[in-house]
């Protein structure tokens, strides 16, 4: 089976807020694209994934990801991330009738393919599944089959929300990678840890410069 996938982009100049106080006002928008060009660059080399779509109202953030291969859905209508994925999952269904879904966080700069594939394909298991964060209170990856709405409740809590909305939580080990999202400076030195991709290493790396 593969998986289209849908990856959501904040504009860049009001995302990860939480680092402001790691990275500052100016390093802050690089370190959020450089994960999300990271985290889609992993996703399209997975053999599980079909392609990739980004839902974002940020022009550069889209015309960088869609020069890695991604397509981008423009117009992000109101009501938050939740009502952008359903957007999202709508056109992407529009271009691929019948193809399996799954909604996947931008901010995991250690994704790994293989890793990504191991958890796609147990999603491929159950109607809807979910992948909790390395935190296990929030939710890296959401999925739903062919013939399955994706329902996404992403948010504060989204763990106990996935759970409660009857997707399967997915429970696998030696899976960090996709685990591993990036809000805060601890979050980022542990996915420093795992090993990031070469766009958040240039950019940790002129964050440290400017710390100096």
């Amino acid at each position: 089976m593969q998986w289209s996938l849908v990856v959501p982009v904040k504009p860049l100049a009001r995302a990860k807020s939480r680092l402001s106080d790691t990275a500052g006002e100016e390093v802050r928008p690089e370190l959020a694209l450089a994960f999300a060009l990271d985290t889609v660059t992993a996703a399209l080399a997975c053999s599980a994934v079909a392609d990739v779509a980004v839902v974002t109202e940020d022009p550069r953030a889209g015309r960088e990801l869609a020069a890695l291969g991604a397509a981008v859905v423009a117009g992000e209508p109101g009501g938050g991330l939740n009502a952008a994925l359903a957007h999202a999952v709508t056109a992407v269904r529009a271009a691929r009738p019948g193809t399996p879904v799954a909604a996947l966080n931008a901010d995991l700069p250690a994704l790994r393919p293989a890793e990504l594939t191991r958890v796609l394909n147990a999603a491929a298991q159950f109607p809807r599944a979910f992948l909790p964060d390395a935190a296990a209170i929030g939710t890296t990856l959401l999925a739903a089959g062919a013939d399955r709405a994706l329902l996404p409740a992403f948010g504060a809590d989204s763990r106990a929300r996935h759970r409660a909305s009857g997707a399967r939580e997915i429970r696998l080990d030696a899976v960090d990678s996709v685990r591993q999202d990036v809000d805060t400076g601890a979050d980022l030195r542990a996915a420093l840890a795992l090993g990031v991709g070469p766009h958040t290493a240039a950019a940790a790396a002129r964050l440290l410069i400017a710390e100096q």
